[in-house]
């Protein structure tokens, strides 16, 4: 009997032990769970990839030099990226609480701000009086000019600046875009052929309305340009860099970051007094000097030529100054790729027939460096 309670004693100590044993690990466990809970709450987010898988026609003509960068692109194997008024990036759903952008007295809602047919107008006395192609666009197929390109004409890298182009050569660009003579060599980026369905559906009066509009401002500073090896880390939505929250950081590689200088006042506000910052490769501005200014030995023509000596243009001929860099990269490479035919860009295609895109990334950032705060840009080194 006494064996029989001792060996129960035994089997109960030892029982006892091992769900001591398993109520430890369990608390450490659970410790360690609440400690990697706190630190996901606390560490920036990294947005989640909106990229989906190309198809078949997308992927395989991508070319292999293609700048995918220039283009809102990581590589040349991701999707299209969804792209929704309500996105994260642009300020998620609309609470109704109206928004505030510094100097300007005026307040809008989310759903006012993102209005593609009347967005928000933060500093109406920074521009003319808008027609009404441009205000609110084309019910129901054409969006407002201003919606893309901004009130003050300044737009985005994802589409273009517009403000102080020759009047004819916005009319040329129009009518390029309607006769399928200006594409985009990166199939992916869907607001070419959104260009193309709006240049075939405006009017000829409104198409020079919009014209006279933005050839009527003055082109000033929008993209300030940085050299650097190390540039802030960011993710890409709506077709733009954006900084992600924190101090990391990354290489440059082989790309131009353009990014908003205050992701929320330019992509959730659209505030459009606050501009951009070009990073780019090191070495890279006196590089496109040496190109822009003498033509590199022969590989090109002096861009100076044709554009001006301040490249600020001539005539019908646009400006180049100041212009963002990843626009500047795009058109290069789509007239060297053969996605641009009008009757313009036929006289740029011998002049970037033999530029690599390492070259086309230095004439950019050199000329979007070039300082256009006076008005005139100087060439120089």
């Amino acid at each position: 009997m006494l064996q029989v309670i001792s060996t129960k004693g035994a089997v109960m100590s030892s029982f006892h032990r091992t769900a001591c044993l398993l109520l430890l690990a369990c608390l450490v466990v659970f410790a360690i769970a609440l400690q990697a809970q706190e630190f996901d709450r606390q560490a920036p987010k990294q947005p989640p990839s909106s990229a989906q898988k190309p198809t078949a026609d997308q992927s395989e003509g991508l070319p292999a030099d293609l700048p995918t960068w220039a283009y809102g692109f990581d590589n040349a194997t991701e999707g299209p990226r969804a792209d929704s008024p309500e996105s994260d990036a642009r300020g998620g759903p609309d609470n109704g609480a109206l928004r505030h952008v510094p100097g300007s007295p005026l307040s809008f809602t989310l759903t006012q701000i993102r209005d593609n047919s009347g967005p928000a107008d933060w500093f109406p006395n920074d521009h003319p009086a808008m027609p009404d192609i441009v205000a609110h666009g084309h019910k129901p197929d054409v969006v407002a000019c201003s919606f893309c390109h901004y009130p003050n004409g300044k737009g985005r890298p994802v589409n273009t600046n517009l403000a102080g182009l020759p009047y004819s050569y916005i009319l040329y660009t129009l009518s390029d875009f309607k006769n399928h003579s200006r594409g985009s060599s990166d199939t992916r980026k869907s607001n070419t052929n959104q260009m193309i369905k709006f240049a075939t559906l405006m009017t000829d009066d409104e198409k020079k309305d919009a014209a006279r509009y933005f050839s009527s401002m003055k082109w000033t500073p929008w993209t300030r340009v940085v050299e650097a090896d190390m540039v802030p880390k960011t993710y890409i939505a709506n077709g733009i860099y954006l900084r992600l929250p924190g101090d990391e950081v990354e290489p440059i590689r082989n790309r131009i970051i353009e990014t908003p200088e205050n992701v929320e006042q330019m992509e959730v506000l659209r505030n459009d007094r606050s501009g951009f910052v070009a990073y780019v490769p090191t070495g890279s501005i006196k590089k496109g000097a040496a190109l822009v200014l003498t033509g590199g030995n022969g590989k090109t023509t002096r861009c100076t030529i044709c554009h001006g000596a301040d490249l600020m243009g001539l005539g019908p001929v646009p400006l180049l100054a100041g212009r963002s860099p990843s626009y500047l990269v795009r058109q290069m490479y789509d007239m060297r790729n053969g996605k641009r035919s009008g009757e313009w860009a036929s006289l740029m295609i011998p002049v970037v027939a033999n530029l690599t895109t390492d070259d086309m990334m230095a004439i950019a950032a050199y000329l979007a460096s070039r300082d256009v705060s006076s008005g005139s840009a100087t060439a120089s080194n």
